[in-house]
């Protein structure tokens, strides 16, 4: 004979086994993550420029000067370590490689940083190159199974990629995926200046101007 007990029991057992069979597939959709699927690779890639160059006298071309200029700006924004220089081996190539380390210098490479020196070979112009680290994901597309197809409520296999993509094309340096950049070292004078004053019982925050207070209505203020 069933008693009220029972059927109570069996009625919890089955919201249980319910319960379980609902939480799987939609536990799965939870837990999905774009960037699992598609994880973004850094790696260190070489990009160099090559520039027809006679004599120091005579100085780069209008167009290789604009192209020298955008490469080494391109330099400045995502370049890693040192830049090198490499001059044909000739009479006149310690010449030729002071006069880029001097245009270097002076569109703010600092000097630590720039390699000189020079090659055997036919090639008769002078190579600039540096390492810059690239960011990169693997190829969308792959539309093998049916998005209609949701009653399983499992991410597609382009689930996320887009995303990816975007954040490899737009990040201004890769390397930050990587690690984080040191922080700048803090200002002695002013640190030393916020002390004095919290130890004489003055006012320790910087004084501002009008157009600092942050204010935009002078309405309600009487």
């Amino acid at each position: 004979m069933t008693t009220t007990t029972d059927i109570l029991r069996i009625a919890a057992i089955g919201a249980v086994l319910l319960a379980g069979s609902c939480a799987s597939p939609y536990d799965d959709f939870a837990k999905a993550d774009g960037a699992a699927h598609y994880p973004i690779a850094v790696e260190p890639q070489y990009t160099s420029i090559k520039l027809s160059f006679s004599a120091p006298e005579a100085g780069l071309l209008p167009d290789d000067a604009a192209r020298f200029e955008a490469f080494i700006a391109d330099y400045l924004s995502r370049g890693s370590g040192s830049i090198s220089v490499s001059a044909p081996q000739g009479s006149d190539s310690a010449a030729v490689l002071s006069y880029f380390g001097a245009r270097l210098f002076a569109m703010g490479v600092p000097r630590s940083r720039i390699l000189v020196g020079t090659r055997d070979g036919a090639d008769s112009r002078v190579e600039i190159g540096f390492i810059a680290y690239m960011a990169r994901t693997a190829p969308c597309g792959d539309w093998s199974e049916d998005a209609g197809e949701s009653f399983r409520n499992r991410t597609t296999k382009n689930f996320g990629c887009a995303v990816q993509h975007n954040i490899a094309a737009q990040v201004a340096d890769p390397r930050d995926l990587i690690e984080m950049r040191p922080t700048d070292p803090s200002d002695a004078a002013r640190r030393s200046q916020v002390i004095d004053n919290y130890e004489k019982g003055k006012v320790t925050a910087a004084d501002k101007s009008k157009e600092q207070s942050g204010a935009v209505s002078e309405v309600n203020k009487e």
